[in-house]
């Protein structure tokens, strides 16, 4: 089965370097599955908390809380792309962020490695305790 390789629902902006989505989730609304193809850029604007799901396993244990202008980056690792994954929003107001893809060449790390951010939130794994 293949998963869109779309990480938001609006494409807002492309070039040659980077491409940014947005991502609007409705109050408890969900995006579907779905799969990073690039390193990339998360920013919360706004404060939120979301949960995520990866393909295979059971509980939705990927725990992501947002502060106003929480930023986070990824890298999927050129052996990517990451594994599929749906988000839903836990709020009972809807939350954008935006995705900005590095598209312009290949990740220079052969491995995923777990995101670092700027402290404007938090992104863990509830059952490892370990950031995702």
């Amino acid at each position: 089965m293949s998963y869109t390789p779309n990480p938001g629902d609006t494409l807002v902006f492309e070039n040659d370097r980077v491409r940014v989505w947005s991502i609007t989730l409705p109050p408890r609304g969900m995006y579907d599955w779905h799969q990073h193809h690039h390193d990339h850029l998360i920013i919360w604007p706004d404060p939120g908390r979301a949960e995520a799901q990866r393909l295979g396993d059971e509980d939705w244990s990927l725990r992501q809380t947002a502060e106003a202008g929480y930023v986070a980056f990824k890298t999927v690792g050129s052996g990517g792309p990451l594994t599929p994954h749906r988000i839903r929003n836990l709020e009972d107001h809807a939350v954008t962020h935006y995705i900005v893809e590095l598209i312009s060449e290949p990740s220079p790390s052969p491995v995923e490695l777990p995101s670092e951010t700027n402290d404007r939130g938090s992104a863990v794994d509830v059952r490892t305790g370990e950031p995702f």
